[in-house]
């Protein structure tokens, strides 16, 4: 399959709905009130649950497409840009896997039956098992964290693009 030069509509849609979601995600999860033992879930970790799995579908949607429907690099770019801009791209997929999978993982080791926006239940990933919540609890927030960073070297790289080289690279992803 050889690789097109622009980002395709879907992979366009697919990027801006998750880029959307994780700027709703990160205040919610932010601005929740701490989780003690036995506390049930309340409206704002449904929600937050709720969209950290609709994170989840989108990026395994949007890996699947990927890995479909390739996109060259940018061949103007020089060699250690394109290196870097791969791994941050591929680490922002793991991050993104990671801190949704966690998530989950953190409500099933909390014995919590929680819904899809109410719709309906989710299945429990593993039994109840408080040291696992608790270690679980550490990586989540860990992945959080290492995602906001990577978020943080990618925008910065776009904007870079944009004032700084005064490339095409940030079209390739813009619509149109």
């Amino acid at each position: 399959m050889t690789p097109r030069l622009q980002y395709g509509t879907p992979a366009k849609i697919l990027h801006w709905l998750i880029v959307a979601l994780l700027a709703i995600q990160y205040p919610i999860g932010w601005l929740m009130p701490d989780l003690h033992a036995n506390t049930p879930p309340g409206a704002p970790m449904i929600l937050h649950i709720s969209f950290g799995l609709t994170i989840l579908a989108l990026i395994l949607l949007r890996f699947v497409w990927r890995l479909t429907h390739p996109v060259a690099p940018e061949s103007s770019l020089p060699p250690w840009q394109r290196l870097s801009s791969e791994v941050v791209h591929w680490l922002l997929y793991v991050m993104v896997l990671a801190s949704t999978i966690t998530g989950w993982l953190f409500a099933s080791f909390r014995g919590w039956s929680v819904s899809f926006f109410y719709l309906f239940n989710l299945p429990m990933l593993a039994a109840r098992d408080p040291a696992g919540n608790r270690a679980i609890d550490g990586l989540h927030q860990a992945a959080e964290w290492l995602l906001l960073i990577l978020i943080i070297v990618h925008i910065g790289a776009a904007l870079a693009h944009i004032f700084i080289y005064r490339d095409r690279v940030m079209q390739r992803m813009l619509p149109g």
